[in-house]
């Protein structure tokens, strides 16, 4: 199916039928997972059930006819997906990360239009990393101005969705050094989208790389960037808020698949005079534990949710800082569920269950995958100098 493919997309009218969509997308997207993430068979036609469900516009906020619905259901829809697929639950990240940028930054002209582009079924994708720089946060992309707008030279890597998407949202720098987001047509000329992602996990993602080579974008597509850290705004804790719900949901698929192999598919206990393995006192026991891990991370992250909106109602520097340190206490404590889980999956189903039949080890792969995102251990460090010094937690993207 055509990626670029435009879509008539339904709109969603609230957070209920979003998660109503979301849970009937989620059930249809888990059966073919598997295949998909064993023989890396790209999801164009899931992706593009996603766009029509009108999912890809529920951040969109009620004056600009979207739903607006809350981030506690955004990051729920994630989770849900993502337990259905964690490849699928990722590549719309982005695309509601490049939403709130726009939403926080963007003038009432360039809401409208690009508001109005998603609401008729558009996917953003996004340029933002790039390899080879100094630190994490460096770039070196540039966007240089011209008699008739600008234009756009560079290389970026981890483009998530670009793959699969209409515009791709990219940060470059100008001349001054200031970061903006830059909302390139996909078709645009000088645009090179290249499918070399290989990770071990996440398979289907396209995290690949782009190319500029003097690409000509028009004003009306540059929003201010690094102005949304420059101040107090949500754009940092939504975005970790959103890969928070990725993991999560990896970790509820886990668990399910689980509890499906141990009472269906798993080897009788004979040695041990136990008929069936879910009768193992041992194994109920390594379940309750990992129930009530699962359990104590989905309500921090419905926890989180509620902080960043709040802090979207009232942005200022005590609200956003708050939001940034329960948003990085879910993100922790999902980074190690979901690897707990995928481990734990492995050690109680057995070797079966990384058998082609079943590719259940893709739950792990794709946790240990996608947790590589930012590390969790400066999570910990922010969270324990919040408490102890009341000291708040840097402006950025990955906290």
């Amino acid at each position: 199916m055509n990626a670029l493919l435009k879509t008539a997309a339904v709109t969603i009218r609230d957070d209920a039928e979003a998660l109503a969509t979301a849970e009937r997308l989620a059930t249809h997207f888990a059966t073919g997972a598997a295949e998909r993430d064993a023989n890396r068979q790209l999801p164009y036609g899931e992706l593009e059930q996603f766009s029509q469900s009108g999912l890809g516009g529920i951040s969109v906020p009620a004056s600009h006819g979207g739903a607006g619905v809350s981030s506690v259901t955004l990051a729920k829809v994630i989770a849900r997906i993502s337990q259905a697929d964690g490849s699928l639950g990722q590549i719309p990240q982005n695309h509601f990360y490049a939403l709130e940028v726009l939403r926080v930054n963007g003038s009432e002209a360039q809401q409208r239009r690009l508001y109005a582009e998603v609401l008729a079924g558009q996917r953003f994708g996004n340029a933002l990393a790039e390899l080879g720089t100094k630190t994490a946060l460096d770039r070196n992309t540039r966007l240089t101005r011209t008699a008739n707008g600008y234009r756009i030279d560079g290389r970026k890597f981890y483009c998530t969705g670009a793959l699969f998407a209409q515009r791709i949202p990219t940060l470059a720098i100008d001349e001054n050094g200031a970061g903006f987001l830059v909302f390139v047509p996909r078709q645009a000329k000088g645009v090179q989208v290249i499918d070399d992602w290989s990770g071990f996990g996440q398979r289907t993602t396209g995290s690949g790389s782009v190319v500029f080579d003097g690409v000509a974008v028009a004003a009306d597509d540059v929003v201010p960037f690094q102005s949304a850290f420059d101040r107090p705004t949500t754009v940092g804790p939504f975005a970790q808020l959103l890969h928070a719900a990725i993991d999560t949901g990896i970790a509820r698929g886990a668990y399910e698949d689980l509890l499906h192999f141990v009472r269906h598919k798993s080897r009788p206990w004979i040695d041990a005079g136990i008929e069936k393995a879910s009768d193992d006192p041992l194994t109920q026991q390594e379940i309750g534990k990992l129930r009530v891990r699962l359990a104590a991370t989905e309500a921090l992250l419905e926890r989180a949710g509620q902080f960043v909106d709040r802090a979207q109602g009232e942005p200022d520097a005590d609200s956003v800082a708050a939001a940034s340190i329960a948003v990085a206490e879910a993100r922790a404590i999902s980074t190690e569920t979901s690897l707990l889980l995928g481990s734990k999956l492995l050690e109680l189903a057995g070797s079966r269950a990384t058998l082609a039949e079943h590719g259940l080890d893709r739950h792990w792969r794709n946790a240990r995958t996608h947790t590589l995102h930012d590390p969790v251990r400066w999570k910990y460090h922010a969270i324990g100098d919040f408490y102890l010094n009341d000291r708040l937690p840097p402006r950025r993207g990955t906290i």
